[in-house]
């Protein structure tokens, strides 16, 4: 009789310690693989996700124009038809500005690696790069009438901002997409940022 007792408080005392050791063990294991999950998702947002960008979106590389150079002398977005009559005609691209003139660059959006806005004041879109990883900042125009997507890169390396010098239709509207840009592929990245719809002339 009395080695049975001994028999059954071994048993009672064994689950109890193996009871003991899993709520202690479930609070480690529940740690280890919350400090795992954000490790996993930093690690997938930091890699590249290609964007898909329709087939006629245009690329206008924003480059310094050389010193004393007239305009009209580098290629940038065409102007549009019913603003001047002269369609195809090309304006000039200007950059390796300090920053943007705060002031009038309106829609101001930005995303890692790139930010973007547009002077309405001479239809400027800016883009400027902010990290030095092998990819150049990319800012996409879209209209409300109907033109096919533009997108200003500036591959002038980070810490600089590049413009793109355009008429657009001064009664429209335009969305800026801010992105990155592998000139080696041709092909654009996330992560990305949208502006709301900023009309040409700047008049809210």
């Amino acid at each position: 009789m009395r080695g049975n007792r001994r028999s059954k408080l071994s048993v009672l005392a064994g689950a109890s310690a193996l009871a003991l050791s899993a709520a202690t063990a479930t609070p480690a294991l529940a740690l280890s693989a919350a400090t795992a999950t954000p490790a996993l998702a930093r690690d997938a947002a930091r890699a590249p996700v290609e964007v898909s960008m329709p087939a006629d979106t245009g690329i206008v590389e924003g480059v310094a124009t050389a010193p004393g150079a007239e305009p009209g002398t580098d290629t940038a977005f065409p102007v549009d038809e019913d603003e001047t009559g002269t369609a195809g005609k090309a304006e000039p691209v200007v950059s390796a500005q300090a920053a943007p003139p705060s002031s009038t660059c309106l829609g101001g959006t930005a995303a890692y690696g790139a930010k973007g806005c547009f002077q309405h004041n001479g239809d400027i879109v800016w883009a400027g790069d902010t990290e030095k990883d092998g990819m150049s900042a990319a800012v996409g125009v879209y209209t409300d009438y109907g033109r096919a997507a533009e997108v200003c890169v500036n591959k002038l390396g980070a810490a600089t901002w590049a413009t793109c010098n355009k008429d657009y239709r001064e009664s429209g509207n335009i969305r800026l997409r801010v992105l990155r840009y592998d000139g080696d592929t041709g092909k654009f990245y996330q992560p990305e940022a949208w502006s709301g719809w900023l009309p040409v002339d700047g008049k809210f």
